[in-house]
């Protein structure tokens, strides 16, 4: 699969990470390495964007972390989604959804699947 150039997810971050964390608590490696399992490698999330998002997302109410030990056995903060972060996902999810129906019906040829 085709790597996507980070500057094509610009305001799509917030959605990936609240998705990511939609079925369970994860610490921030396991959020991105999920994203990246999930999209077989196309979507890459560096840790510059990461953490800074996942403090906002924290600070806005839309997730909790506690801090805990890993897998590894190392000192990990675990994010969880909140109440409004499930409101949010969902809100985002159908704005996303009908985004890029818009979109595909300008970009793609009729006889093109999405």
């Amino acid at each position: 699969m085709t790597s996507i150039e980070p500057s094509t997810l610009y305001g799509t971050l917030n959605l990936l990470l609240l998705r990511a964390l939609e079925d369970g608590e994860r610490h921030g490696l396991e959020i991105r390495r999920e994203i990246e399992a999930v999209t077989a490698g196309a979507v890459r999330i560096e840790e510059g964007a990461l953490y800074p998002a996942l403090h906002r997302l924290e600070r806005d109410g839309l997730v909790v972390a506690e801090w805990r030990m890993s897998e590894r056995r190392r000192r990990a903060k675990y994010y969880r989604l909140t109440a409004k972060g499930r409101k949010r996902l969902r809100r985002e999810r159908a704005t996303w959804k009908a985004h890029v129906r818009a979109v595909a019906r300008v970009v793609l040829n009729p006889d093109e699947a999405l």
